[in-house]
């Protein structure tokens, strides 16, 4: 295959930034995304200039340290995949790749295509945990939980803190995120005694950060890798309203 990238050139967070474009020839159709950018910054390397810079861990659909924007659309046009994940064979010989970082006020371009992503971790901090001494791990049998609640602590779990969310939203809204970490102990027993502490602190820290307000464009979801529904965000909400009347009547 033989491509035209154009790809987000960055020195650094107080650089303008450019779009560069490359040539990217004879690239094996089995390729995955990130395999196609090492085999360009190979050649980058060998004529002497400096590599594109990307993020990358896993490489297995795992981490959500792969996030690009792919021609407009965080992680690509496939739905419920990661950057690593998407091969090149889904695109066609002579095509143009756009490719940027993840756009969003509270992601600062550090260079090129990686981006500060410390505000997730920030937010995490604020509340998204369990602080409560339990001992030692306990028979996974030891405390029932419905199943319908299981299922949705799950899903809420498989959150891998991305920021496909962010970068989708026209309002760069982490409710997506914030909601996901809420929901999961909020289904679960163990979470329940932090619960209405839970919710406040890590909606404060997301605001502190900078992020927009959802109002429901729903991009978020579409652009989720692990594919997270909005009605947690739904769900997240009615906690924080109950939270916030608990602590004005307390």
């Amino acid at each position: 295959m033989n491509l035209t990238l154009k790809v987000w050139r960055q020195n650094g967070p107080n650089d303008k930034g450019r779009i560069e474009t490359y040539p990217a020839s004879d690239i094996p159709e089995e390729c995955s995304f990130l395999e196609m950018l090492d085999i360009v910054n190979e050649r980058i390397i060998s004529d002497g200039g400096e590599p594109i810079h990307f993020d990358h861990d896993c490489r297995e659909g795992i981490c959500g340290a792969c996030s690009l924007t792919i021609n407009g659309i965080p992680h690509g046009k496939e739905g419920g995949t990661t950057t690593c994940q998407v091969h090149m064979r889904k695109y066609r010989d002579g095509d143009t790749i756009w490719i940027e970082p993840f756009r969003a006020r509270a992601f600062p371009v550090i260079r090129d295509l990686i981006v500060d992503r410390n505000s997730f971790d920030r937010i995490i901090a604020a509340g998204g945990y369990i602080d409560v001494r339990t001992g030692s791990a306990v028979d996974a049998n030891a405390i029932p939980i419905a199943k319908v609640d299981a299922d949705n602590a799950f899903d809420a779990a498989a959150c891998i803190g991305c920021g496909a969310c962010v970068a989708a939203c026209p309002n760069a809204s982490a409710m997506l995120f914030v909601s996901a970490k809420v929901s999961h102990l909020g289904h679960l027993p163990q979470g329940q005694p932090e619960r209405e502490k839970r919710v406040l602190a890590m909606v404060k820290q997301m605001d502190a950060e900078g992020f927009g307000n959802c109002t429901n464009h729903y991009e978020c979801e579409a652009a989720c890798p692990k594919e997270i529904s909005v009605d947690h965000i739904a769900r997240m909400n009615r906690d924080y309203g109950k939270a916030v009347l608990a602590e004005q009547f307390a």
